[in-house]
């Protein structure tokens, strides 16, 4: 039974009596709602901030309803017979409101006239999303409409687009066939749209409304299109929110919205990123050859461009593109760069312009251009066959760029200012049209560069600026960890009336946070770039991991500032023993980098959790990653957080270098503004404070935060701490007292809150989808804080692919697991209390016949696929079957490949084969497909 509690003359309902701090968050937000100004509110993860952001603002606009309905009786008491056409059309338009709750009838322009706003809802990923949207049907305020926005990749189910591997293809192939109505799925939603089932649905999230558009076969991504029109709740991702090319796509109007950005740490990257960009040399040149395949049509198909339908694509309009194309490549490609190693070749924004003037590209014909290069797209999308069939990503490429560097909501100066433009070379991995060649000489994508162009935006005030010209009423920007928040308020430029830093719930015996300097063999814990290759050092570190899942219970989450750390530690561990014996105490998962392995592994994690016969489990993680974003590990899912190191980002990247040099600037005429290296620290320790907020989900929750790694005793690291968190940090120099301390807190937890330490019986709802493809230029944070070239970042995230050992592939032929399907390494306990041997071989282990199946997706180069057959093969195997490849490139004989190639590789090494689906021919690939299913090779959804 909901409680009312009224907060600024709105009654609010809350799901139970809600806590004096859910009050005040509440009150915020109200004060904020009525004030139609800007809010900036910070309160802990576990502190009910979703639940507290919806019901005070869908508590809100209920209000704002009545009173319309009030108004709209006065209206209709006031009227009579000889009212005025327009009084009589006003009112019958306010009638219609007596039964908003019943339908959802008012348009976007209706609840514009009537003063009517929209709830716009964002967040980072869709599982924020998702479990946002299930907190809304745990309330009182379920019966609000409420539309979620996904893209098509994640609401599309027409099975020929979906076919399609390449994603900006399938997005050309739906505007084609919605445009031509050859799409049945999308004609059918104005139809369906008045469907009882749809209308009477209030809230519908992307499952719901993918299992309703398969069963009343309309498009689930248009209905939501169509839904948001009358939702006074739309959920969507930050980018489709921040982005004007997105907004325009989905028909977004932020106009009388109240915005809210929930997980709000992540709002000034995201702004940087919606309004920055890439293009490569290779771009530019794939656009210039697609463009002459159009015009090769053009003289060998006369007449074929003199109907209307092709109008734009006469010859004297594409030679004009190709000469601007051609103009641009000899540009970007004559540009100096700096000689000296240690050297960026960067230059104010403003010389992006300069750039594209000189290739006769300007701001007044860059709409007729853009034109141009959208028909060209449709028109090569529509190439079912033939040597132009489904071509274009290069002009899509340059298009995005150039609406990217012609949008940006500013003055030239102000660009000039807050952007940089980049210019670096890079090795070519593979150009697609040639990449079955890596296979026969291997010096066809070596020695080969392309120049990158970046365009990087370091104000995230843009994006800011961008959301508040839309007209606006309200913004509201939330999260666990903001602080410190003026640095956050100055680079958003924002004018904030509204502030609340929250303290959390839970009392000093729910919490137990340690700073442990020292492992228990007295080595220094510290995860430096320097250090981290000391064997000591990880090796200590281990050991004091080991010492600890003997006293925590349950489910332990151990963070790493990054793949590579954590993989090295993993590593060595493997071969001490230290791997072995963490295992006797808890089943041990690594965190995967592909969606499906992801899912596989939380998952399996849980029901590790919930076994009663066993102690628990643990999973590794990275700083930054899946595991740390958004996802609930409440009560014995997450007992504690094991941080071992500072998650920096890397030193020498040049987009981090630059964002310093812009701050510092800033910072010496704005002293609000933080300095570079502030910044800098400031981004490790958001990182930590977002990987601390898995435990400590509830008032009645309770567990334990283990900061490994000395430089968290620094006063500044302790400052950017989570502002609730540190008046209960205690730094421990002696290693056994922090054991001692340990036992003591979770012996005396367990018995204060009881219904806490209970084993769950089921999981959370498993919903880890995270945000799909985003074209902004990234920061590498994977990547270390060390000096590392941005071509050895780039290795080291191809050859870490792997979260199982080579010296692990190498000894064991694998054990198929059933349960276990995605590639996960699942270390189990072992029975008796015999001794413990530093022998990887006397482990049990169960391998997949998978185990690098992330990498085997449609975007995996040919050039990569190799390169990781030379380091799982011996040299022989490896000659034999390119052998192999060969006489199938001349012979086209399936068979004598297929058998050629299961005889020669090993079983254990079977999973390999997979990767052939890139030249394996088309008509081939049922043969194909059904050998992996002989050899019992798990075939990936993406083949």
């Amino acid at each position: 039974m909901s409680v009312v509690t009224t907060i600024r003359g709105v009654p609010v309902e809350f799901p139970f009596q809600p806590y004096d701090i859910q009050v005040d968050y509440m009150d915020k937000v109200i004060e904020c709602l009525e004030g139609e100004t800007t809010a900036v509110l910070e309160s802990p993860t576990g502190t009910g901030k979703t639940l507290s952001l919806l019901c005070s603002s869908l508590a809100w606009l209920q209000q704002k309803k009545s009173r319309l309905q009030a108004q709209r009786k006065v209206a209709e008491d006031n009227s009579d017979s000889s009212s005025n056409l327009q009084a009589s059309g006003s009112s019958q338009f306010l009638r219609g409101l007596s039964d908003i709750n019943k339908k959802a009838e008012i348009k976007a322009a209706g609840r514009e006239l009537l003063g009517l706003p929209t709830i716009i809802y964002a967040s980072r990923t869709h599982s924020q999303l998702s479990q946002a949207v299930q907190e809304l049907k745990r309330t009182a305020y379920n019966h609000m409409h409420c539309s979620v926005l996904g893209s098509r990749d994640q609401l599309c189910i027409h099975p020929e687009v979906l076919n399609e591997t390449d994603a900006s293809i399938r997005l050309q192939m739906c505007h084609l066939k919605v445009d031509t109505r050859a799409c049945h799925f999308n004609n059918r939603v104005d139809i369906r749209k008045e469907d009882p089932e749809v209308c009477n649905t209030p809230i519908l999230d992307i499952e719901d409304m993918m299992k309703m558009g398969k069963k009343l076969t309309f498009c689930p991504y248009y209905m939501t299109k169509e839904r948001k029109q009358h939702a006074d709740i739309i959920f969507t991702p930050y980018n489709y929110l921040l982005d004007p090319l997105c907004r325009k796509s989905l028909g977004l109007s932020l106009t009388n919205s109240v915005v809210i950005l929930d997980e709000g740490h992540n709002v000034e990257k995201v702004c940087e990123d919606s309004a920055s960009i890439e293009i490569r040399s290779t771009d530019v040149a794939l656009s210039i050859e697609e463009t002459a395949n159009i015009m090769k049509m053009i003289s060998e198909t006369p007449g074929m461009f003199s109907d209307p339908e092709h109008g734009d694509l006469d010859p004297e309009k594409l030679a004009s593109l190709k000469l601007m194309l051609h103009e641009f490549e000899k540009v970007l490609n004559n540009v100096p760069l700096q000689a000296a190693r240690d050297e960026i070749t960067n230059f104010p924004g403003d010389y992006i312009y300069d750039l594209l003037e000189k290739s006769m590209i300007t701001s007044s014909n860059f709409p007729a251009i853009a034109s141009l290069v959208e028909k060209m797209i449709q028109f090569l999308t529509a190439q079912g066959n033939g040597p132009f069939a489904r071509k274009g990503k290069g002009l899509l490429h340059f298009a995005d760029f150039l609406s990217i560097v012609f949008v940006p909501f500013g003055s030239k100066e102000m660009i000039k200012h807050s952007y940089k433009v980049h210019i670096r070379e890079e090795l070519i991995k593979g150009l697609e049209d040639k990449r079955a060649n890596a296979w026969f000489d291997k010096s066809s994508t070596n020695g080969k560069t392309q120049r990158v162009l970046s365009f990087w935006c370091f104000n995230p005030g843009f994006g800011m600026n961008a959301i508040a010209a839309q007209g606006i009423k309200s913004l509201i920007i939330t999260s666990g960890t903001l602080a410190p928040l003026k640095p956050l308020i100055s680079e958003l430029g924002l004018d904030v009336k509204v502030r609340l830093e929250n303290p959390h719930i839970v009392s000093e015996k729910q919490i137990c946070v340690k700073i442990v300097p020292k492992g228990p063999d007295g080595e220094t814990l510290n995860s430096s770039y320097q250090n981290r290759d000391n064997p000591t050092y990880i090796s200590s570190l281990g050991r004091t991991i080991v010492n600890m899942t003997r006293i925590i219970p349950q489910g332990l989450l151990v963070f790493f500032p990054s793949y590579p750390i954590m993989y090295k530690c993993k590593a060595a561990w493997e071969q001490e023993g230290i791997w072995a014996t963490i295992s006797a105490h808890k089943t041990i998962f690594v965190e995967p980098k592909q969606k499906e392995a992801f899912n596989a592994a939380m998952n399996g994690y849980y029901e590790k959790i919930r076994d009663p016969t066993l102690k628990g489990a643990m999973f590794m993680a990275v700083c930054r990653g899946k595991v740390s974003e958004g996802l609930d590990f409440a009560d014995a899912y997450g007992r504690a957080v094991v941080i071992t190191g500072l998650p920096y980002p890397p030193l020498k990247d040049p987009r981090v270098i630059l964002k310093r040099k812009y701050l510092d600037v800033c910072h010496s005429q704005d002293k609000e503004y933080l300095n570079g290296q502030s910044w800098y620290s400031l981004e490790a320790s958001r990182a930590v404070n977002q990987a601390i907020g898995r435990v400590i989900r509830h008032k009645n929750d309770f567990g334990a935060i283990l900061l490994l790694d000395e430089r968290f005793n620094n006063a500044l690291i302790k400052q950017q701490m989570s502002k609730w968190l540190q008046r209960h940090i205690k730094v421990i120099n002696r290693y056994g007292e922090v054991i001692r301390d340990l036992s003591q807190f979770f012996k005396n937890a367990q018995v204060e809150f009881p219904g806490s330490s209970m084993k769950p019986t089921q999981a959370p709802k498993a919903e880890f989808d995270i945000s799909k493809r985003y074209t902004g230029s990234n920061f590498n944070f994977s990547s270390t804080e060390s000096g590392s070239s941005s071509a050895s970042q780039a290795q080291n995230a191809t050859t870490s692919y792997s979260f199982i050992s080579e010296n692990l592939l190498n000894n064991y032929t694998g054990i198929q697991s059933t349960d276990n399907p995605n590639g996960l390494v699942t270390i189990h306990k072992r029975e008796g209390k015999g001794k413990l041997v530093n022998n990887s071989k006397r482990r049990k282990i169960c391998l997949v016949s998978r185990p690098d199946n992330e990498n085997f997706d449609s975007k995996m180069s040919m050039a990569d696929y190799v390169k990781m057959l030379r380091s799982k093969l011996t040299k022989p195997i490896f000659e034999q079957f390119s052998l192999l490849l060969r006489e199938y490139s001349v012979e086209s004989n399936i068979e004598k490949l297929l058998e050629g190639a299961d005889k020669l590789i090993p079983q254990h090494l079977k999973f390999v084969l997979i990767g052939l689906s890139q030249v394996i021919k088309m008509s081939h690939q049922p043969f194909y497909l059904n050998f992996l299913k002989r050899i019992n090779v798990p075939i990936p959804e993406n083949l």
